[in-house]
């Protein structure tokens, strides 16, 4: 299972993320202009962007042990990650995918060029 350590790993990875203390001095990982995700407590959880609000339902219906919401989310394509309960694997693929939505053209493509060459 994966740990803060890992987000911190996977999410400092990707071209110019960088770490900032962000709501309450909580971890957050971003590029500029933005973030592309946080570190939450109550509950305890990564926050994430996804697609649609149908794939944040999608994600919670398919394991509510991993995904879940808040009312304070309510209309928004972010969904909550525990991150005890993810394996490593699916939670570098959820930040990589929260990272494309999130980040500018020019890094997304610096992300592809390099997973092409690990291809």
């Amino acid at each position: 299972m994966a740990s803060i350590d890992d987000v911190r790993e996977l999410a400092l990875a990707l071209p110019g993320a960088y770490e900032q203390p962000s709501y309450g001095g909580r971890p957050s990982w971003r590029t500029k202009p933005r973030s592309f995700t946080w570190y939450r407590e109550d509950p305890d959880a990564l926050v994430l962007w996804v697609d649609s609000v149908e794939e944040k339902f999608a994600l919670i219906e398919s394991d509510p042990a991993v995904f879940s919401t808040t009312d304070h989310y309510d209309g928004h394509p972010i969904v909550l990650v525990t991150i005890e309960a993810i394996e490593r694997e699916e939670l570098d693929e959820l930040l990589r995918d929260s990272f494309r939505l999130r980040a500018p053209k020019k890094l997304i493509a610096q992300l592809d060029a390099a997973e092409a060459a690990d291809s």
